[in-house]
């Protein structure tokens, strides 16, 4: 876990240091989505929507209540914490950094802040896989969920090049913090980060009891 925590600190760094040369001048030539009627800018602008705060915001607070109704508290309030100390932590980047959003190609949806790193991104990846962390825990849902919350990230964040609003460093950027952030919060909080498995399965029966 450590080495994977340091590889996420200078993956973020490199993308502040190198971010909008000519490399990430080339990769958003290469994703972005052109005519904006286009289906596939369209389409971006749905997936973008799930990166979006008015989505987010309510989908953690609606799971957070569903694990206070399973007696889960401390699980509900690490959510509410992932969630909002997320977007606090971006929006502090935003401001330290002051990156200016790309300009090379016509922004195909109205933004009004700072570049980097993505919102998008990062909040993505930490509401998505906090949740695949905490309303799972047995093998194979845990894994189907750690999955599926990676690939929306994914989808979220290629959305926003599509889109011509931010550049592919900032959605590297904002991809590793979020895991990052997500990580380092359920590890010191004491939340398994397994896959639940049959190793998992093994090593709980073969633990001593309480």
């Amino acid at each position: 876990m450590p080495f994977v925590l340091f590889a996420l600190v200078v993956a973020w760094a490199a993308m502040l240091l190198f971010g909008g040369l000519d490399l990430d001048r080339a990769l958003l030539g290469l994703f972005h989505g052109g005519h904006p009627s286009s289906e596939l800018v369209l389409g971006a602008r749905v997936v973008t929507a799930l990166g979006s705060a008015e989505f987010l915001i309510p989908l953690s607070l609606a799971a957070a209540a569903l694990l206070v109704a399973r007696r889960r508290i401390k699980s509900a309030a690490v959510l509410i914490l992932a969630t909002a100390g997320g977007r606090l932590l971006v929006e502090l980047q935003k401001a330290q950094t002051a990156r200016i959003r790309p300009a090379e190609q016509p922004q195909l949806v109205e933004v009004h802040n700072l570049s980097f790193p993505s919102g998008h991104a990062a909040n993505a990846t930490i509401v998505f896989l906090a949740l695949a962390f905490l309303l799972t825990s047995t093998y194979p849902r845990r894994a189907l969920a750690v999955w599926a919350a990676v690939w929306l990230s994914i989808l979220v964040g290629v959305s926003r090049l599509v889109l011509g609003v931010h550049w592919p460093s900032d959605v590297i950027a904002g991809w590793a913090f979020g895991l990052l952030w997500t990580l380092l919060l359920l590890g010191l909080t004491g939340h398994d980060l397994g896959d639940g498995g049959p190793r998992a399965a093994r090593d709980a029966r073969l633990s001593p009891p309480p």
